[in-house]
């Protein structure tokens, strides 16, 4: 077998080394541009948003919160199983909704509503004072609280109707008054599927 010569070989050696030193060597150029594209912000990912917009999100995310208010009491007091995965269906999809919305308010550099749905440090009255959007007052989520089987179900049903209503009202006026299309998708979303769902309502009450 023919053998290189061993001076071919150190200048392979010596060859390997510069590169090998030349690829640990600190480099202060500028690197190369990433071929991967930068994350979007917040604002561009929501875009722009007008008074209706800002309104809409704020107040439904109070009522949102009215409704799981009332759906987490059906776990343990409800008695027809229909009621509990109701009640379960409603959770699973307006948490997730809070959470978006609160994510726009965000972006959008306003300030959210607090807990009773009236904006912070203003006392214009809460949104379950005042009936607004069909919410419960406190007296009647007292009542719903402290009622048991057959009679929570006819309870929670009646109310969850009422706030079903206020809720299908709200956003259609998102609908009609709205500028962002993410918002303005909820809110034809929250039309369907809370009119689908006050339908079943009435036939539940109906059978009761």
């Amino acid at each position: 077998m023919h053998r290189p010569p061993a001076a071919a070989l150190g200048v392979v050696s010596l060859a390997v080394t510069a590169l090998v030193l030349a690829g640990c060597s600190t480099d202060t150029t500028a690197p190369a541009a990433s071929t991967t594209a930068p994350a979007p912000n917040a604002t561009a990912t929501v875009g722009t948003a007008n008074q209706a917009d800002v309104e809409f999100a704020q107040m439904m995310i109070v009522h949102h919160q009215g409704a799981l208010d009332m759906a987490r009491l059906a776990a343990d007091r409800a008695e027809a199983p229909e009621v509990k995965e109701l009640a379960q269906r409603i959770e699973q999809a307006q948490q997730p909704e809070i959470e978006t919305m609160t994510g726009w308010l965000q972006a959008w550099g306003a300030e959210p509503l607090d807990t009773d749905g009236a904006m912070p440090g203003m006392d214009h009255g809460s949104m379950s004072d005042t009936g607004e959007g069909g919410m419960a007052s406190d007296p009647e989520m007292q009542q719903l609280q402290n009622a048991q089987g057959t009679e929570f179900d006819t309870l929670f049903l009646q109310l969850m109707t009422v706030h079903h209503q206020g809720a299908v009202t709200m956003a259609q006026t998102e609908v009609d008054n709205g500028q962002n299309t993410n918002a303005i998708d909820l809110a034809h979303q929250v039309v369907v599927d809370q009119t689908a769902e006050i339908a079943l309502m009435e036939k539940l009450l109906d059978a009761n």
